[in-house]
């Protein structure tokens, strides 16, 4: 009987607690992009000048995408400068080094699409993280920039 009532408690307050969490904000997953233009900036690779990051997009404004909800992005681009003619070899490099600048210093989860292995036009880098989720996409070129970098939250109320 004791058992039954600490059961019901419990239960009861689980309940409660779930009911009171939060959903996720604007306000939490713009944080989260605030914090991935200033790690992109600081990347050791990155902040290299021969790099030529630009921030094109900083994700400081609020952008309307549903009713009475927002979203924010981010746009860069950067360069690698290619050595010899070698495209698919270029491609591998620099797709290889995105990937663990997205995972290592950024935190993101990538998608991989091994269908475009060997494309020599491109490829394309996808991931995402958190909660809220911020979705992240990398154009990888052949040609100059080398990285087009759009990332973006979900579509949030504020």
């Amino acid at each position: 009987m004791r058992s039954t009532r600490l059961l019901a408690v419990g239960l009861a307050l689980m309940i409660v607690a779930s009911g009171c969490a939060s959903d996720p904000s604007l306000k939490d997953a713009a944080a989260e992009l605030q914090k991935d233009t200033q790690r992109l900036e600081t990347d050791d690779v990155f902040k290299n000048p021969s790099k030529k990051l630009r921030i094109l997009q900083r994700p400081d404004k609020d952008i309307p995408c549903d009713k009475d909800k927002f979203k924010r992005v981010l746009r860069a681009t950067a360069d690698y400068e290619r050595k010899g003619s070698d495209v698919d070899g270029h491609l591998d490099l620099t797709q290889g080094l995105m990937e663990n600048t997205l995972v290592q210093v950024l935190g993101y989860k990538l998608d991989f699409d091994f269908s475009q292995a060997d494309a020599e036009d491109g490829r394309f880098i996808y991931g995402t993280k958190g909660d809220p989720e911020v979705r992240v996409t990398v154009y990888v070129a052949p040609d100059s920039p080398t990285w087009r970098l759009h990332a973006m939250t979900a579509c949030l109320p504020k």
